[in-house]
């Protein structure tokens, strides 16, 4: 009988729970007495390259996603591949995702972040987005309140920032998953701060001029 492979994009915020369902996976095929291929990417150094790590405290050793990851799951010929933090992936690498599945008939489930702390979509992101067969939601709470959460908020001191380099790797110590109203007047604070910063700049610019008069 014909399999049917597919691939399946799974996101959400941080602390969603993605790391932990990765490792809830690869237990119940294991389980069963199949084999599981995990993959990650070579980006994500926070707990040690090649590892998946739920915030509960369980971790796994996995596979690095790059050139040899097409010739490792042809080598192994596990029943289902699993991918963590497939945001940091290119589009080629994506491609050779949706290629394991159509060339070899193994499902493939990718997890990741959808948005950056900007809000934008990474390209990893983007490209599954187009070619998943099956797009799921992993949701959780706002840190703030009781909403869903959807964004990725990146903070600095203990106040959020909206602005650099969208790579910056951590955990609760950088990030919070935040509802769109909550992130939205955080991004509301930012800029009345940036605002009075720049008005005092001006007024110290004028008591410059007006001291050297």
């Amino acid at each position: 009988m014909t399999k049917l492979a597919k691939l399946y994009y799974r996101y959400g915020t941080m602390n969603s729970g993605k790391s932990f369902d990765i490792l809830k996976i690869a237990n119940n095929y294991e389980e069963q007495g199949k084999k599981v291929l995990i993959f990650t990417s070579v980006v994500d150094t926070r707990h040690g390259i090649g590892k998946v790590t739920s915030r509960v405290g369980f971790q796994r050793e996995a596979l690095l996603m790059d050139e040899q990851m097409m010739a490792t799951v042809e080598r192994d010929k596990p029943d289902c591949v699993v991918v963590d933090e497939t945001q940091f992936a290119s589009t080629e690498q994506i491609d050779k995702l949706a290629e394991i599945v159509d060339c070899l008939d193994i499902p493939v489930i990718a997890y990741g972040l959808m948005t950056d702390f900007q809000g934008l979509m990474f390209a990893g992101s983007k490209r599954l987005l187009e070619i998943a067969d099956r797009i799921e939601e992993i949701k959780t709470v706002c840190w703030y309140c009781n909403r869903k959460a959807r964004f990725n908020t990146r903070f600095k001191d203990g106040k959020a920032v909206f602005t650099g380099e969208q790579l910056d790797i951590g955990g609760n110590d950088k990030y919070q998953p935040l509802c769109r109203k909550c992130y939205m007047k955080e991004k509301e604070k930012n800029e009345q701060v940036k605002l009075l910063k720049s008005e005092e700049a001006k007024l110290d610019n004028r008591s410059d001029v007006v001291d050297q008069s």
